[in-house]
């Protein structure tokens, strides 16, 4: 893979400078028009063209009790954004996302919760599960090649609704990111699966370049600190960034968030790939004040010195154990079960040391010398380890993704005996999430309805 500019997107040359716009969210459908007028959003849209809603719901759990804050796109700005499109005049709306799951009925439950039906009703959008839909593969150039959603590719105009995130391998995840959700499962896989952190980056970076025209909007109602999931910690901050340019947009987004475009490689490597700088030098900036609004998100979560334990089971106590930092080349099905096997092994834990137990994720670790138990968590895993002869004994977890039962057997035998209804009901952990927010009312579930 060669890490040349070749291939850049044509709008990569534009002289004047890119305007991005930051307003103050305030009130339903007025705030969302301010963002779009400011920054001219829809000067590209085409008389009569097909338009591709892309808003950011990551993954979504079944009986939807889990705390969506900062996490999935609000429902209030996904409807404010098709009341603007219709005024313009726009007969055709597609809303598509590739919701991450291995129950297929969860997009529909998501989409049904979300009130997305109110929106076919009211509005005539059409609501695609676009794992249910046509992919075609293009290449993006310099080796980088992904299957993307076939209605996406053949739309007319892009309207690209992300959440106001950090994350815990990129840094932070906006506008380039969230379209990640629009290529196929193979292709997704393929990103984790890259050689290096760098060839990582490298490939994220290239997801926007063959798109139709896009807008980006991205919603900062609730931003997330230490993203993408619901593990993280939301903040009510009130903020929405429009921008013709979806890389304009990430790199405003990311200095709101508190971090240095030029320090979040795949959106420097997406600037070099436009022939440009990811120091804002080329970006005229309207609306709220950019320093004003900035507040520092933590993207990481913090370890112990050597990295082998999260800090909070680090300072638990808790020995004989070692469930080492994650890396570039976990994919999302794998992290999204990181916290609650990390929630129930802190509440198996009663002060006695476990017997030298590591468990392993990702494409990319490697097993360490002295451990008596070594847990392969995931088919990568398994495959990449299961004749390593380092290994003393192996206990395999199989599956893409593993299954919390099979886990939960797994830690059983290893002597970690963890509640496993905590793991196998797959609603307890979500709940109890959701439970740190009683009480708070800046956290409104009505953010994400839309009322008949």
């Amino acid at each position: 893979m060669k890490f040349s500019s070749t291939d850049a997107p044509k709008e990569a040359f534009q002289v004047d400078p890119f305007v991005v716009s930051i307003v103050r969210y305030r009130e339903p459908l007025s705030s969302v028009r301010e963002v779009v007028e400011l920054c001219s959003g829809l000067d590209r849209l085409p008389p009569n063209g097909t338009v591709f809603l892309k808003p950011n719901l990551v993954f979504w759990v079944d009986g939807s009790a889990f705390p969506k804050w900062g996490v999935v796109t609000t429902s209030r700005v996904v409807e404010d954004m098709v009341v603007l499109l219709k005024e313009h005049g726009v007969r055709k709306i597609t809303l598509g996302e590739g919701i991450v799951s291995s129950n297929r009925s969860i997009p529909a439950q998501a989409f049904r919760s979300l009130g997305y039906e109110q929106l076919r009703k009211r509005y005539g959008v059409e609501i695609l599960d676009i794992h249910r839909r046509p992919f075609e593969q293009v290449d993006l150039g310099d080796g980088v090649k992904f299957r993307f959603n076939a209605d996406i590719l053949h739309s007319d105009f892009v309207v690209n609704l992300p959440v106001l995130k950090t994350h815990s391998q990129t840094i932070v995840s906006l506008g380039i990111k969230n379209l990640k959700g629009t290529i196929d499962i193979s292709s997704r896989k393929k990103c984790h699966a890259a050689p290096s952190e760098k060839e990582f980056h490298f490939m994220i970076a290239r997801l926007a370049d063959k798109m139709p025209p896009v807008f980006t909007l991205v919603d900062g109602i609730y931003s997330m600190e230490r993203g993408p999931g619901y593990d993280g910690r939301p903040r009510r901050s009130n903020l929405l960034i429009g921008s013709q340019d979806v890389l304009s947009a990430d790199m405003v987004g990311a200095k709101l968030l508190g971090h240095d475009p030029a320090h979040v490689p795949y959106l420097a490597f997406a600037a070099r790939n436009r022939g440009r700088t990811p120091d804002l030098s080329d970006v005229k900036q309207v609306g709220v004040v950019l320093e004003g609004a900035a507040s520092f998100h933590e993207n990481r979560f913090l370890f112990n010195e050597e990295g082998t334990l999260p800090l909070p089971l680090s300072k638990m106590g808790i020995q004989g154990l070692s469930f080492r930092k994650y890396d570039y080349s976990v994919c999302t099905y794998c992290s999204l079960i990181s916290s609650p096997i990390l929630t129930a092994i802190a509440r198996a834990w009663k002060g006695a040391s476990w017997n030298e137990v590591e468990i392993l994720t990702g494409k990319k670790m490697r097993p360490s010398a002295g451990k008596k138990k070594t847990i392969l968590l995931g088919k990568c895993m398994v495959q990449a380890h299961k004749e390593n002869p380092c290994i003393k004994e192996m206990i395999a977890v199989k599956g893409c993704p593993p299954r919390m039962k099979e886990i939960a057997d797994a830690l059983h035998l290893a002597g970690i005996p963890v509640e496993r209804s905590f793991l196998e009901e797959p609603n307890r952990f979500p709940a109890m999430m959701l439970s740190r927010f009683q009480g708070q009312t800046e956290f409104d579930e009505g953010f994400y309805q839309i009322k008949s």
